[in-house]
């Protein structure tokens, strides 16, 4: 069981994305096998949960870093999500 970052609910961790900091690229990454290093940060994949996510500024406290880019990690989530799915449910 995982909780997600937008909703604050537990879940499977097969239904939640995992995202990770990567310091190479300095950027948030999805990791979709579940297995980068590192800490991660659990989501649902739904609009709402990632607009939560973004309002609550969840990103730096779930992963312990200082400075996310808010922007960079909602169109990163977006394209994994568009890519496994037509599009985001709107509901869990």
């Amino acid at each position: 069981m995982r909780t997600c970052v937008g909703c604050r609910q537990r879940s499977e961790k097969s239904a939640l994305i995992r995202l990770v900091w990567d310091p190479a690229a300095a950027q948030v990454v999805v990791d979709p096998d579940k297995t980068l290093p590192g800490r991660g940060a659990h989501l649902h994949p739904t609009s709402r949960c990632l607009e939560q996510a973004l309002r609550r500024r969840a990103w730096g406290r779930a992963l312990r870093i200082d400075a996310v880019d808010a922007q960079q990690v909602s169109t990163e989530v977006r394209k994994w999500v568009s890519a496994h799915d037509d599009s985001m449910s709107t509901q869990q």
